[in-house]
């Protein structure tokens, strides 16, 4: 009775040191699901739901399964997709950052060629140029 009694309890204490481990392992995916949070929300501040529509929607898509993940104690499959939500949010920011920076060039070059059409048509006509004045007769010598 002494070995069955040894063996529950090394069975008990394999079981204790895998519920820590799956304690301890949370709050990776939960750290790792809040950055993504961060990340999807700096992307949507950043216009993405204009300029990269596709990228945002497939960030927030990753984000959800995350968090189902986590929610069912599946650390793994929730640390991936937190981290791809995370990557897909970021190129998110990333384009609609081009998009609105590409559309700023624009306006910017738009704004010169009124300034410089401005500038031509206010600029005075250059001052005639006078004939240049024939040397004085020289009285005749003797």
């Amino acid at each position: 009775m002494t070995s069955q009694r040894l063996l529950k309890c090394a069975a008990a204490g394999a079981a204790l040191t895998l519920a820590l481990a799956a304690c301890a392992a949370s709050p990776i995916p939960n750290e790792r699901i809040a950055v993504a949070q961060a990340s999807v929300q700096h992307a949507e501040q950043a216009g993405a739901q204009q300029f990269a529509p596709v990228e945002l929607a497939t960030a927030r898509d990753k984000l959800e399964r995350a968090q189902k993940a986590a929610a069912d104690h599946d650390a793994q499959p929730a640390t991936n997709l937190a981290e791809q939500a995370n990557v897909d949010a970021e190129v998110a920011e990333a384009t609609a950052q081009e998009h609105k920076s590409h559309q700023a060039e624009i306006e910017l070059q738009e704004s010169l060629q009124a300034l410089r059409q401005e500038a031509a048509r206010t600029q005075l006509p250059p001052p005639p140029v006078a004939p240049a004045a024939a040397p004085a007769p020289q009285p005749p010598t003797q």
